[in-house]
């Protein structure tokens, strides 16, 4: 049946939402990120931190779940933190999210193409300096052009790209449970538990690089107009998503850790590559590493696909430049919003990996994590009689379990990568203040909400 113009197709089940969270979550992260989760706490008592990340992700999956069913639309966390502030600080928590999202979200899409085009050097030693960062801008363009499609058809894609990911991660498993060995797991270094401040912080960047792996669960909420019977699919999803993969990472780091000492994994840049070169020689590790690198596109792919969404809703509230909500007329999907996006994308791949992480994290936690985990209590309280298809289990337990593990992970980040949040975030508020005054917006005019476009 044909869209009416300016209708988006709701062709998304629950097996492509899962599907694309779970893409998103894996990606190219635990690939690279297992020998740095190692050597920031010198051994493998690193696997604490990926519990301590399980734990945070499943708590705050039960936020988004909620959220995300309670209030449907195209462009998640953006919706949420607009219903929950609105009457008490008009845009501004919303936009500065969105400004917020301009830096972290195309940064994060950055950080799986350059980690890709880094993990493939090991077939191409050349992959290098300015030959890395020409052809992941490439990549990126590329990625833009495989979004003009239908969604129907960016479905499949991700399903397939998912299915390369599981493929990918289980033959990793196996490959660590046949050479694992119980003394290299368990290597242990002398006096590594203590409840000493170095121990603390260790575990807070160990946390911190777990969650940069685990982020994701929440991918489809972006695209909630897109997706068939939502208040079904979200919380499934987002649910089953965050138990799978952190089964799968927990599972899969064991095992590496199980295969070869510590020490070498910690210094090692392509970790998979490196054990089955060791093991099965140069080509089945050839294979091995193309492997990873299509597990990575598929997160590079669907984050594209849902972050592109968040520009469209805002500017379709009149929030944002107008022009963004523009939808395509036979394709039926956000065409500007996925090349500003797209776009900001190509430019953020430029930088160095270790930048584009920092830039990634440090301006996402305060505004979206923290102020969306306080968001749903104030809703709670505000809008009591709301309807909520899922309601948190055990609230709200896992929203104060969420909270704090989230200021952990900030404060752990370092100074520069608190610095780096900290005057975005304050820069968002100067342009809000010039942008309010113009649009006769709060606080310039009292409950004022709905403006005009930018």
């Amino acid at each position: 049946m044909e869209n009416k113009s300016g209708a988006l197709d709701r062709s998304l089940g629950l097996l492509h939402a899962t599907a694309s969270n779970m893409a998103t979550m894996v990606g190219i992260g635990p690939f690279i990120t297992i020998p740095l989760i190692i050597s920031t706490m010198g051994g493998p008592q690193a696997m604490l931190g990926w519990a301590v990340g399980a734990i945070i992700a499943i708590s705050d999956g039960q936020v988004w779940a909620e959220l995300s069913t309670a209030l449907p639309g195209e462009g998640g966390s953006y919706i949420y933190l607009r219903e929950a502030y609105k009457r008490y600080f008009g845009k501004l928590i919303a936009f500065l999210f969105i400004w917020s999202f301009l830096l972290s979200g195309p940064f994060e899409i950055a950080s799986g193409i350059v980690g890709m085009m880094e993990y493939l050097s090991f077939i191409w030693p050349w992959l290098s300096g300015v030959n890395i960062r020409l052809i992941a801008f490439a990549a990126g363009i590329l990625t833009i052009i495989l979004h003009y499609k239908k969604i129907k058809f960016v479905g499949v894609v991700t399903v397939v790209l998912w299915i390369v990911m599981l493929i990918t991660v289980g033959i990793t498993i196996v490959v660590g449970i046949i050479h694992f060995k119980p003394a290299v797991a368990f290597d242990f270094p002398k006096g590594w538990f203590s409840f000493s401040w170095g121990f603390v912080m260790g575990l807070g960047g160990a946390t911190l690089i777990a969650m940069y792996d685990l982020m994701g669960y929440y991918n489809i909420c972006y695209v909630e107009e897109e997706v068939k019977n939502p208040g079904y699919v979200f919380p499934r999803a987002i649910i089953w998503s965050v138990i799978g993969v952190t089964i799968l990472y927990a599972v899969m780091n064991f095992s590496i850790i199980g295969v070869l000492p510590w020490h070498e994994v910690a210094k090692s840049h392509h970790i998979v590559s490196d054990i089955f070169n060791d093991f099965y020689g140069k080509v089945p590790a050839v294979i091995l590493t193309l492997l990873v690198a299509i597990t990575a596109y598929g997160s590079i792919y669907a984050l594209m696909m849902s972050y592109s969404r968040l520009p469209f809703a805002a500017s379709r509230d009149g929030f944002f430049f107008g022009w963004l909500k523009a939808v395509h007329p036979q394709k039926h999907f956000p065409h500007y919003s996925l090349l500003l996006v797209g776009g900001i994308t190509c430019v953020a791949s430029l930088f160095n990996l270790d930048f584009i992480i920092a830039a990634t994290l440090s301006s996402r936690i305060l505004i979206q994590f923290l102020g969306q985990i306080a968001g749903l209590t104030i809703l709670r309280k505000a809008r009591p009689d709301m309807k909520r298809p899922f309601k948190m289990w055990l609230y709200p337990l896992p929203s104060i379990v969420a909270f704090i593990g989230f200021s952990f992970i900030f404060i752990s980040s370092g100074i520069e990568a608190i610095s780096l949040g900290l005057v975005w975030l304050l820069t968002g508020i100067v342009f809000f203040i010039f942008w309010a005054k113009k649009n006769n917006e709060w606080p310039f005019k009292a409950n004022s909400f709905a403006g005009t476009a930018a």
